[in-house]
């Protein structure tokens, strides 16, 4: 194995194998993918339901079907990749150690890397869900891959706790397999899925989904006999006397993915205590130089399109790193960049800064923090009003984006300020 390489890539999932094949097409020909699996494809191998790939292709694919488009192009490109590896640190100065049985221990210096680790699911352990510890409670993303990869059915009578898109698909999966979903419960009072998959999965199927509830004891000691919900108040604490109980033998937690950011927290990169992802500018790059982020480690997606799309941005921001002969060691954010400002709706944008110059137009991804029906979205720079875009609705569970084109940023010479916020209409 080489001791350098213009471009190292941690993760081979969507977001991984799209930035290498971005990378390669801008003219970087040293790349690796360092994949801690036994295959590319990432979470998407497990993803067999359809729905992919629309944005993308322009044709609805399953999870390994959109995969396989870029594990194709990826071998065709003879882009090189390590499975079964396993980084274990990143230091500021990009050199990347990392531990295979076929390597063993390892060191590699990059020009440049990009983060694509992807999400790992909250557990029940972060919800201090009281009651016994029993078998019968996967998160839904474990019983994803039992069902869908390994071929067990995890149980007959279910109950799944969270509205998340996994929770909702697993709710039509496990019907489909002859379970019996008895009730969906979301502590929040809205979904947090896309509308299409609670029509597809929930209303199409017939199951319950109880908004305002939660789950607030587990009977059985062996395995899992009910479970108890109760509605929760506006602070979402239950509510005594609204208790329900479902008799169950499988309890799925849908309640939140967290981006897999160890190697970044450990790298020193600076962290967006919102989307617990990475604080990027408009070229995907972190606070260090060299160093992207894109895909769900940098904030939870909800279409796999959009995270290819995002991880060639970044693919192609690397190549360009890779390629500049003199690099910076650090950039100083207060002089060189801007904070991108949320207020009035908006929870998080991506990126999260940009520099004070703007030459070409600049494409941001959000998410609101509540239910709105007709509203705009309104872009302020330097305290006026520059763009707004009417909308329809907005949800949480779903990304939002607006344009701002080549034109807004012309007619202002240098920005010091950029608000982005909601308003109902």
């Amino acid at each position: 194995m080489r001791q350098y390489y213009d471009v190292v890539i941690i993760g081979g999932g969507p977001a991984g194998l799209a930035a290498a094949v971005a990378a390669r097409e801008n003219g970087i020909q040293d790349i690796l993918i360092l994949e801690r699996d036994r295959e590319l494809g990432g979470i998407l191998n497990q993803c067999i339901h359809n729905g992919f790939g629309l944005h993308t292709f322009r044709e609805e694919l399953t999870g390994p079907e959109y995969a396989e488009r870029f594990i194709r192009q990826v071998e065709e490109l003879e882009i090189p990749y390590e499975l079964n590896t396993m980084v274990l640190e990143i230091s500021p100065q990009r050199e990347v150690t990392a531990l295979s049985r076929q390597e063993g221990l390892f060191t590699v210096q990059a020009g440049a890397v990009i983060l694509a680790m992807g999400c790992r699911e909250r557990s029940r352990g972060a919800l201090r869900i009281p009651g016994y510890r029993p078998a019968g409670i996967y998160s839904a993303g474990t019983a994803q891959r039992l069902v869908n990869m390994e071929g067990f059915l995890p149980g007959r009578e279910v109950v799944i706790l969270g509205s998340g898109d996994i929770g909702l698909i697993m709710a039509r999966r496990m019907t489909l397999e002859g379970a019996k979903v008895k009730v969906v419960a979301e502590l929040l009072p809205y979904s947090g899925g896309l509308k299409r998959n609670i029509v597809q999965c929930l209303d199409d199927f017939q199951i319950p989904l109880k908004l305002s509830h939660t789950v607030v004891d587990i009977k059985g000691k062996e395995r899992v006999e009910s479970v108890t919900l109760a509605k929760v108040d506006e602070n979402r604490r239950p509510i005594p006397g609204t208790e329900e109980e479902y008799t169950c033998d499988t309890l799925l937690l849908s309640v939140g993915l967290i981006p897999e950011n160890e190697l970044s927290r450990g790298m020193g990169v600076e962290m967006n205590p919102v989307t617990n992802g990475p604080r990027v500018n408009e070229s995907l790059e972190t606070n260090l130089s060299g160093v992207f982020a894109c895909g769900n480690v940098l904030h939870v997606h909800d279409l796999v399109d959009f995270v290819s799309e995002e991880a060639t941005r970044a693919g192609k921001a690397a190549a360009e790193c890779a390629q500049r002969a003199v690099q910076k060691t650090e950039h100083s954010v207060t002089e060189t960049f801007v904070r991108i400002q949320s207020e009035g709706g908006v929870r998080y944008t991506v990126p999260s800064q940009i520099h004070r110059k703007q030459e070409k137009g600049l494409n941001i991804r959000f998410r609101v923090n509540k239910v709105f029906g007709a509203c705009k979205v309104q872009v302020y720079l330097n305290g006026e009003l520059a763009l707004e875009k009417k909308k329809k609705s907005a949800a949480p569970g779903e990304m939002e984006q607006i344009l701002i084109p080549e034109n807004v940023f012309e007619k202002v010479a240098e920005i010091k300020e950029i608000r982005l916020q909601m308003e109902e209409l």
